[in-house]
């Protein structure tokens, strides 16, 4: 008897990216058995292109309206009001692959089947700065360890009862909700595979502000979850330690502070460059230097507004009386 799948994703104010997202599940190879979309208390046109789909019936669409919620809550609502046995997590922004669903669930048919199954995502640029944050930010398939590979909820499968035996979703933590359920995941023994051709496609954020809000939150997130202590720890040691120290002795001892400068230069920015270089391949000229030039900012930027966004989640976290689940540090 085959399983029973249901995509679920939370939704707000997300009009002009929701048709795409629908569009490609209408494409898939393997259609869902049942879509559930959960609204967070959209304002704009969302909720009537929901409805509109729903009402051709072509796509099995669910709709739960929960004013308010934030991610974690709406996924959590929308699982629970889910009927199948795997449950398919993905976001509003994305445009999946065709065989998304298809290659995230066929390892639930295996003989030795996993519990959860890791999808993988690429940016889907449409400017110039776009492709050089998705370059800076996201890794490539070669950067993948699949044994320790973390799946983003953006592209991902697991067992309904699974989602049970950790309790859910996190509802106390608005960003990095999908990080702590991994671990939850993984502390509870569950088995995980990966399937990196089940690709999910974003549009990274389009401006540096929008980008600068994004890591803030992400870090305020690491901070009220207790995440990341040493990585935070390296990047205040970095920015506000190291390179006043390197640019003190540039300028007061020799030249040659400069020269490790350069490489310590060199190695921050090679991941990205190794990950742009193929990216704007079919760039013009103009293009590809504006491409490559933001590579930095966009690195600095992201730095400093996880330097900002830190501690205001710790000091968040320690304000409470009741502690969150247990320290990450790595």
């Amino acid at each position: 008897m085959a399983t029973t799948v249901s995509v679920i994703a939370t939704v707000k104010n997300e009009e002009e990216a929701i048709r795409r997202l629908l569009d490609s599940l209408l494409a898939q190879t393997r259609p869902p058995d049942e879509v559930i979309i959960a609204d967070g208390g959209s304002t704009d046109g969302t909720l009537e292109i929901l409805r509109t789909y729903a009402a051709r019936g072509d796509l099995p669409l669910q709709i739960l309206i929960r004013p308010g919620a934030n991610i974690s809550q709406g996924r959590n609502a929308a699982i629970e009001a889910a009927q199948g046995e795997i449950i398919a997590s993905t976001d509003a922004g994305v445009r999946l692959s065709p065989n998304w669903l298809a290659d995230l669930t066929a390892p639930f048919e295996e003989e030795n089947p996993p519990d959860v199954v890791s999808g993988f995502f690429l940016p889907d640029p449409q400017t110039v700065f776009e492709t050089a944050l998705g370059a800076t930010t996201l890794p490539a398939l070669a950067d993948i360890v699949p044994q320790k590979f973390l799946p983003s909820s953006r592209s991902v499968a697991f067992r309904k009862s699974a989602w049970e035996r950790v309790g859910g979703y996190p509802e106390w933590l608005d960003y990095c909700e999908d990080l702590i359920f991994d671990f939850a995941l993984r502390d509870a023994g569950c088995r995980f595979a990966f399937a990196p051709t089940a690709v999910a496609h974003f549009r990274p954020r389009p401006s540096l502000r929008a980008f600068a809000r994004q890591y803030y939150r992400y870090a305020r997130g690491d901070g009220k979850a207790d995440l990341w202590r040493a990585r935070h720890a390296v990047r205040y040691g970095t920015y506000l330690v190291l390179l006043p120290l390197l640019l003190f002795l540039g300028f007061q001892v020799t030249p040659l502070w400069w020269g490790l400068l350069a490489l310590g230069a060199a190695i921050i920015f090679w991941t990205p460059y190794r990950r742009l270089i193929p990216m704007i391949a079919g760039y013009s000229l103009p293009d590809r230097l504006r491409a490559i030039a933001w590579v930095p900012v966009i690195r600095v930027t992201g730095d400093l507004a996880k330097m900002v966004g830190y501690p205001v989640g710790v000091w968040w976290r320690l304000r409470q009386t009741i502690s969150p689940l247990s320290t990450r540090v790595a």
